[in-house]
């Protein structure tokens, strides 16, 4: 989960509006967040991204399009669906949580690689689970190697792409096992296979920045 702290907080014509601290890498239109913390409590709750523009915003025209003005700015600001009175801008402090959801490969990439169809619901739940793990782990190493301008809905590259897929396929097929697959290399605990190595290639990591 990632946490953002607000400095400004304000609703225009049923749109809630916070700008917060930091630079919000990741965020995308269509995230959840969590605000807490406001002093207009009725701006707090869960709300989906509607717009990241960093413009100061001016409300809604009659034809129900969002207003800019583009000679003020208004660096990291999130604006969301939120209907109530207007309220003024003002200094506020409260926080955006939200937690970051990498898609870069699916089931379907990973069962093509792993050359199976899904014999059952079971299998295809665990499909999905390796999936969801080896999008988190590939991004989550990728930040922590210096990559800060991933996307999460697409993959940096076709070798990043290609690393989460093996990764995601690795888990499916400790599925059951032992230790047959595993080796403690690398990480310090169980890895599949002995092809972390590779993997961690293609994804670009196991070094502590990029210039």
């Amino acid at each position: 989960m990632a946490d953002y702290t607000i400095t400004h907080a304000w609703r225009v014509d049923d749109y809630g509006v916070v700008q917060t601290l930091e630079d919000f890498s990741g965020l995308i239109v269509g995230s959840d967040i969590n605000i807490s913390g406001l002093s207009q409590t009725n701006l707090n709750g869960n709300h989906t991204v509607y717009s990241l523009e960093p413009y100061e915003f001016l409300g809604v025209d009659d034809d129900g399009d969002l207003l800019w003005n583009y000679s003020i700015p208004r660096m990291n600001q999130v604006l969301f669906v939120d209907v109530g009175d207007d309220i003024d801008r003002t200094t506020n402090s409260g926080t955006l949580a939200y937690t970051p959801t990498c898609t870069w490969i699916t089931n379907a990439q990973v069962t093509e690689f792993l050359g199976i169809t899904a014999a059952t619901a079971n299998d295809t739940a665990y499909i999905t689970t390796c999936v969801a793990a080896a999008n988190a782990f590939a991004s989550r190493r990728r930040r922590a190697a210096g990559y800060f301008d991933d996307s999460l809905s697409t993959a940096p590259s076709g070798d990043v792409k290609l690393g989460t897929t093996l990764y995601a396929a690795a888990l499916y097929r400790e599925r059951g096992s032992v230790d047959s697959f595993a080796s403690f290399e690398q990480l310090g605990t169980a890895a599949p296979f002995g092809s972390m190595g590779r993997i961690l290639q293609l994804l670009g990591v196991n070094r502590p920045q990029v210039g």
